[in-house]
């Protein structure tokens, strides 16, 4: 039975459309400023840390402002980009500038499983402050009171590093089957699977399906899913997964009963 229920936010439980333009285009549009008004304080170690992940140890705020908007348009994991993101980002959502999106399947089925006791958490590579602020100010009203913690690239790892996930069901005191990953990464599924975890692929209209990704001073190719996917997160109170069919049998919303099923192997 699963108790706890991890999930991704880009492309998951929100639009990457909104992820990127709203919030990587609110980062590259302030972050130069943010680090020219920040020295002798957040900013000095996001320059530090770009400086030793670039290898330009002499680059100066300017340099080290283009390295950083430069992993972001490449989509490049790096923990000070996703530092000085979830700074410069409180900043835009406490001022209304930034609000976040969720597809509307997702505040219902939050609510839904919270309600019948399974705990929620998140796993993303945006710093815990960018998540809990994207839970907090959205257009469908606040949801970071359903979600129990919040898990980022700084206190638990990489999101293809198996080790990440142990360290995420220690964190949560759960055994690895009774916890669900929900995400559109195929990589970030067969990490978890090695970990022992339920996964389930979730793939939204319109997406295709995500390949690997780099991280700062990373050479990792990506490589192809051994996971077929479903089409979509069909059914909102499903949390119960009979390891052996490998399938939903518990989830009905009224009128669409339709059972989802997990990645087969191939």
């Amino acid at each position: 039975m699963i108790a706890a229920i991890v999930l991704d936010i880009e492309g998951t439980t929100s639009p990457t459309r909104s992820v990127r333009e709203d919030l990587y285009g609110y980062t590259k549009a302030h972050l130069a400023q943010w680090l020219a008004d920040n020295r002798d304080g957040p900013a000095d170690p996001v320059i530090a840390a770009t400086r030793e992940l670039s290898g330009r140890l002499d680059a100066d705020t300017a340099e080290v402002a283009e390295i950083l908007c430069r992993w972001l348009d490449s989509d490049i994991k790096a923990e000070p980009l996703k530092t000085a993101q979830g700074l410069i980002c409180a900043e835009g959502f406490r001022r209304g500038a930034l609000h976040a999106e969720f597809f509307d399947d997702v505040p219902p089925a939050l609510k839904s499983w919270h309600d019948g006791g399974i705990a929620l958490y998140v796993y993303s590579s945006g710093s815990t402050r960018n998540q809990q602020d994207w839970f907090t100010y959205t257009r469908s009203g606040p949801l970071a009171s359903l979600i129990a913690g919040w898990f980022d690239l700084t206190n638990a790892g990489s999101k293809r590093d198996v080790a990440s996930y142990r360290r995420i069901a220690d964190a949560i005191g759960l055994p690895a089957e009774q916890i669900l990953l929900l995400s559109d990464h195929p990589d970030e599924l067969d990490t978890a699977a090695a970990a022992g975890w339920a996964v389930l692929g979730v793939t939204r209209p319109a997406s295709r399906m995500r390949r690997g990704r780099r991280t700062a001073g990373s050479a990792h190719s990506p490589r192809s899913t051994s996971w077929r996917w479903p089409i979509r997160l069909q059914c909102n109170s499903c949390v119960s997964l009979d390891p052996r069919a490998r399938r939903c049998h518990a989830g009905v919303i009224p009128g669409q009963h339709r059972p989802i099923r997990l990645p087969a192997k191939n």
